[in-house]
């Protein structure tokens, strides 16, 4: 069974970055999409981007938009989610999830496999 482990996650000041990564073991994950999800304590699982398998297209919630940036390397079977100008409100443990497609533009349908997250606290 695939499984997917998140890292990068972190303490960082408002303002800035961090990348996470999202990997996986064996050679499937190239072939299908990617996303992102996130959830703050007391707050439902929210998603914030998914990317196809090829990387050719994506999708970002209205929230992370021009912010956060997807990208892929399946040489590597990982997945990156570049997060910059972080905000306190980006506080959360974020997950990523492969999907049952290659490509959806909808982030929230055909969910597969889901890692254990990573947490990204946003704090002064």
């Amino acid at each position: 069974q695939l499984q997917l482990v998140e890292s990068g996650g972190g303490l960082v000041q408002p303002g800035e970055s961090l990348r996470l990564s999202c990997s996986a073991s064996g050679s499937t994950l190239p072939h299908f999409a990617v996303g992102w999800f996130r959830q703050a304590p007391g707050k439902e699982r929210e998603w914030v981007g998914c990317i196809s398998s090829s990387g050719s297209s994506t999708t970002y919630a209205d929230s992370v938009k021009g912010r956060f940036a997807l990208s892929r390397d399946n040489s590597k079977s990982t997945v990156y989610l570049q997060m910059n100008s972080l905000k306190s409100g980006d506080t959360a443990k974020y997950f990523c999830v492969k999907y049952q497609t290659v490509w959806y533009p909808d982030c929230t349908k055909y969910l597969d496999i889901w890692g254990q997250g990573t947490q990204v606290t946003v704090s002064s």
